[in-house]
Formats: structure tokens, sequence, C-alpha cells
């Protein structure tokens, strides 16, 4: 009879399959090498002339790389954060590029143009699709009017409307 328990390994391991410990072996070995390289580096800095030559240490660099090293790689990781902001602002398209509202990943309708009006039958799922840009701006903004267009009693122009309505100055 076998006892099931409400406290399992999620997900399954299959009994019989038996995992490599060379990521725990690295994991190990990496502790323990950024640890002493670490030590390494603060004795370097910190200790005097005379300990590094009585522990037997002949050469070491300059210890003013023992500053200029942090800085240094502090300088490059805020480069490397302008450098990906600047590349992503350059690459970005334009306002007026068709690419800021569709890509090469979209699922538009079929050509014909009444599909959008058509009733639906109630026990069919219909199709999704994005919705194309002039549709959505038809229901957001309205129809397109010129500035010269009659409008409908009641309805008072927009500041664009205005704008565009205005003599232009000189």
């Amino acid at each position: 009879m076998e006892t099931t328990s409400p406290v399992v390994s999620f997900p399954p391991e299959p009994p019989d399959e038996h995992r490599s410990r060379a990521p725990e072996f690295y994991g190990f070995v990496a502790w323990t090498s950024t640890s002493v390289v670490f030590v390494f580096y603060v004795l370097w800095a910190l200790l005097p002339d005379e300990y590094l030559v009585w522990l037997g240490v002949e050469w070491y660099p300059s210890r003013e790389w023992s500053l200029l090293l942090p800085a240094y790689s502090i300088v490059v990781v805020l480069l490397t954060y302008f450098v990906y902001f600047a590349i992503t602002i350059a690459r970005t398209p334009a306002f007026s590029d068709p690419s800021t509202f569709i890509d090469t990943k979209a699922h538009l309708p079929a050509l014909d143009a009444n599909q959008h009006f058509k009733p639906a039958d109630p026990d069919v799922i219909p199709e999704l699709y994005d919705i194309p840009i002039g549709i959505v701006n038809r229901v957001v903004y309205g129809p397109h009017r010129s500035p010269n267009e009659k409008r409908p009693s009641g309805e008072s122009p927009s500041k664009v409307d205005k704008v565009q309505a205005s003599p232009k100055a000189p």
C-alpha cells in the first residue's frame, strides 16, 4: 500500500532518472573562488608593503588600481545602461510609422468591409483578430470631417478644428 503525502515535490521527478550533481559542484567552485579572490583583493588593497613582502609576494600592481577597478566597473555598468537606453530610443519608430500600432504578428481580418457589421450566430464563437486602426479611430474619434464641413446641430467644434479652420498669420 502506497502512502500519499500532501507535501510533494513539484514537478515530480521520474524515479529511475538520476540528475547530475554538476551544477552543485560548479556553484561551490564559483563561490569558493570568488571568496578567495575577494580576500586577496582586500589584502592587496589594505596591507602595507612590508607585510606583503613578508608573505612572499614580490610583485603586485600599484595600489591605485584597488580604487580604479571598482570605479571603472561602475562606469562600465552605467555606460551599458546608457547605451541600451540610447539604442532603444534610436530604434523606436516615429509616431507616424504604421509599425507603432501594428506588427508582423498582427492577425488582421479578411478584406470584407461588411464583416464587422454582420450579425453573428449566437452559437458560434467569433474569430479573434486585431481591430484595424481605422475602425478604432472611427469609434473613438468619430467620422473624419474636413474643417469646412457642416456639423450636426448641437455639436460644437473642438479645439483642433478651431485651430485648423483659423486663418494663418502672415
